[in-house]
């Protein structure tokens, strides 16, 4: 390791005494401020530097999210021919231009120097020179502590090893864990920031669920992973965690995915300051909607008769037939009621004139057959 990133060592070491010659005409050379700013000002350097693959991450990602629905296709396609789904996926990549490595290049382009800061680190806390740091900056930095933690030692160190650098347990304790618990809320913030805002909702693919995934998987790595750093390297990747948030903040303001929330937003502040011209035909569209919606009102409670009165496609005139037949449904009732009555005492006064079988005076109709034989009187009628 040491002969592979050996330039490196020179590297790192170099930049961290220049910012400390620098911040030790400020401060004491041998003070936790004069080195603890030198680590931050290595990660402003580093970082600045990453930008133009940080922009190449932004690209590579919004990318990703686009195809997603294409490569789950391509998937359910060939899912039996992992060969050809490999083939096309390529394929895909080459035609859009996509790099899916591309979204991982500042982490791996930073990875090295992490390396290198740890490395360092870990000679000062051995006492051995490295680099361009000497026995007097070794000294010196090893004399460095932040909030009472020296620089060099870990969570885990031993009492004796802490006891040696003029340090207590408890405040080595405090210090790095106080330190985890920021790094790994700032990592988790970062991610969430990026699923909530900055997440075209209109596409649902399984990168987003990655993502989400990960959103709490990477506390909990940078958790389990810190107990084994130094400090000086906890205040290393702390650093570059909140430069991270920052950038994102920044970039998801000014330059937002389309379709996302951060993107509406911005559209909503563009618009207020006139500065988004938008399509009249489609300003109208919009202000019709919403006066239709004001408009709109509930429905009231009606009766069967008002409903179909009010019913879609009824006339005037089939709405006022309706209500007629319904105000003289009562006169109807009663007229035909009178109606059957007449017709009852008609028949009566009819069957009185021609008079009853038996009876004196009877007419043509009698209570016998006119041909035929006679029916057999009932027994009880004798």
């Amino acid at each position: 390791m040491d002969t592979i990133l050996g330039p490196l060592y020179y590297a790192v070491s170099w930049i961290i005494v220049q910012f400390h010659s620098l911040y030790g005409l400020v401060f004491d050379k041998d003070s936790g401020w004069a080195w603890g700013l030198s680590i931050v000002s290595l990660v402003v350097l580093i970082r600045i530097c990453l930008i133009p693959l940080f922009v190449k991450q932004i690209k590579a990602t919004r990318n990703m999210q686009a195809l997603q629905p294409k490569m789950k296709a391509i998937q359910e396609r060939y899912k039996s021919d992992k060969q050809r789904q490999s083939e096309e996926m390529m394929k895909l990549y080459k035609e859009t231009g996509t790099n899916p490595l591309s979204s991982c290049l500042p982490i791996l382009a930073q990875s090295p120097f992490f390396i290198s800061l740890y490395q360092v680190l870990n000679h000062i806390a051995q006492g051995k020179t490295v680099g361009f740091i000497n026995q007097e900056l070794l000294d010196s930095a090893q004399k460095a502590h932040i909030f009472g933690a020296p620089l060099s030692v870990k969570f885990l160190d031993s009492a004796a090893k802490i006891e040696s650098f003029n340090a207590t347990v408890t405040d080595v304790r405090v210090v790095t864990v106080v330190m985890i618990i920021l790094m790994s809320l700032s990592q988790f913030y970062t991610q969430r920031q990026l699923m909530t805002k900055n997440v075209d909702l209109t596409v649902k693919t399984p990168f987003m669920q990655q993502q989400k995934m990960l959103m709490y998987v990477f506390p909990i790595i940078f958790a389990v992973l810190g107990i084994n750093f130094p400090v000086g390297v906890l205040v290393y990747w702390l650093t570059t965690n909140v430069w991270t948030l920052g950038q994102q903040m920044f970039v998801i303001r000014r330059n937002p995915t389309p379709g996302s929330v951060a993107f509406k937003q911005r559209q909503d502040r563009l618009r207020a300051k006139g500065k988004l011209k938008e399509d009249p035909a489609e300003v109208e569209a919009k202000k019709a909607v919403e006066a239709a919606r004001a408009n709109r009102q509930q429905p009231k409670r009606q009766t069967k008769a008002k409903r179909q009165v009010a019913a879609p496609g009824a006339t005037a005139a089939t709405a006022a037939t309706t209500a007629a037949s319904t105000e003289d449904k009562p006169s109807l009732e009663k007229k035909s009621s009178l109606e059957k009555k007449q017709g009852t005492d008609a028949k009566e006064a009819k069957d009185a004139k021609g008079g009853k079988p038996g009876q004196a005076g009877g007419g043509s109709k009698s209570g016998q057959r006119k041909s035929g034989p006679q029916r057999p009187k009932h027994p009880s009628k004798k």
